[in-house]
């Protein structure tokens, strides 16, 4: 037992230098995110603020600058009123048009007095996070790959919209639900194209086969006026690439929204031109939105040349597809904190001077919402978010009256 003892302690012995001789572990501090402590602001605040944007707001009298440049959109308006075709609005643009808030605002006033047109083009599923049409509602499996986000550009062949889904694997489905009486599918044909199945109302409509050379695929049916449930399944494992969908009625008005969030303009001339062009042409809009300019602001490489470079060849490529579109170019909002976006008064005068010299009308949203530096206000009065850059619903709904009443005024019966 003696020995035993000695052995232990000898052990011990050994064992504690070597302990007190090894470093002491640090600890790394716990870093906790400090969470965001909301803006509290008072009721009478809110209401001070309101006021002044209503009063600033009211004293704007420029409204739609060259508005000369819409009477082709006009005339076809009139038309309608008389039980004409029906008119297409396309409106391209970054986030501020993604969200549909005012764009539909400015759909409600107009199919309110023009008909309803259906929703005319749709991105097929739901291409993007938190993607909406508020008279449209549509859903996709999880197979499908988006391209044409910024994050995820793909090639060039994003169809009409500059966003595409595609999947490769059978069974992977689409879904649309909404009203109209002319159903069409836009589709890239492509060598090794898969096929894929076409259910209206649960009723088998047909199969279409995207293999061929490189192009814009349609397919198209006649419907029975009224609300619709449209389902398309891929049927094999080669690659289904779907641009989207078309629902018209065959009167009144579309206004169709093709935002892509943090886009700029030039994001269009990356579209296969054959591809974007022969889709244009088939929707035959008699008004072009163009609404950008957020993100340029924000651009420390702008610069007003390139700019000017860009947003020409843009217009020379709408006018290409739609010869008899009227084009509207709507300036970005007034944003930033805690200063304006570094290049947003350049962008705006380029677009005003493009504006006026290529004959095309002009919106100065910025403007509109009470000058530079009314954001705060804005914010203030809840009417944009806390980011001083994106609107809230209430704020963008205000916009969409306001463009669409300038555009109501503007036709003359």
């Amino acid at each position: 037992m003696k020995r035993l003892v000695v052995f232990l302690l000898t052990v011990a012995l050994a064992i504690v230098p070597a302990f007190a001789a090894a470093p002491p572990v640090k600890k790394r501090p716990v870093v906790r995110r400090k969470a965001a402590v909301p803006v509290r602001i008072s009721p009478a605040a809110r209401f001070a603020a309101r006021e002044e944007i209503d009063g600033r707001m009211a004293d704007v009298t420029t409204g739609i600058e060259n508005p000369e440049a819409l009477a082709g959109f006009f005339e076809a308006m009139k038309q309608v009123h008389k039980g004409g075709p029906p008119v297409h609005i396309l409106q391209f643009g970054d986030s501020h048009t993604a969200s549909d808030d005012w764009v539909n605002a400015m759909r409600t006033a107009l199919q309110t007095r023009f008909g309803d047109g259906g929703p005319g083009f749709v991105h097929a599923g739901r291409p993007f996070r938190g993607y909406r049409r508020y008279d449209a509602l549509g859903n996709q499996s999880a197979g499908w790959k988006t391209e044409g986000v910024m994050a995820l550009r793909g090639d060039e062949y994003q169809g009409l919209s500059g966003l595409s889904i595609t999947a490769q694997a059978a069974g992977q489905t689409v879904t649309l639900r909404a009203s109209g009486e002319l159903l069409e599918i836009f589709y890239q044909q492509q060598p090794g194209g898969g096929q894929f199945e076409v259910q209206i109302d649960n009723e088998i409509a047909g199969s279409v086969g995207t293999d061929g050379d490189f192009g814009p695929g349609v397919f198209s049916r006649a419907l029975v006026p009224g609300l619709h449930e449209i389902a398309l399944r891929t049927l094999n494992r080669a690659p289904v690439r779907l641009f989207g969908f078309t629902l018209d009625n065959t009167r009144g008005l579309t206004l169709e929204t093709m935002g892509i969030n943090g886009a700029q303009a030039n994001v269009m001339l990356g579209w296969n031109a054959p591809v974007w062009m022969a889709l244009g042409a088939r929707r035959a809009a008699s008004l072009v939105i163009l609404a950008y300019g957020t993100n340029e602001a924000n651009g420390h490489l702008w610069t007003a040349e390139q700019y000017r470079s860009d947003l020409t060849a843009v217009i020379a490529r709408i006018r290409a597809a739609t010869p008899n579109a009227s084009i509207l170019i709507v300036g970005p909002p007034d944003c930033g904190n805690p200063r304006s976006l570094i290049h947003l008064s350049e962008v705006i005068d380029v677009q005003r001077e493009l504006a006026l010299k290529q004959g095309l009308a002009f919106w100065d949203w910025r403007l509109h919402m009470g000058g530079p530096g009314i954001v705060k206000r804005w914010v203030t009065a809840g009417l944009s978010q806390g980011d001083y850059i994106h609107l809230t619903g209430e704020g963008y709904r205000l916009l969409g009256d306001m463009i669409s009443t300038q555009l109501l005024n503007g036709i003359h019966e």
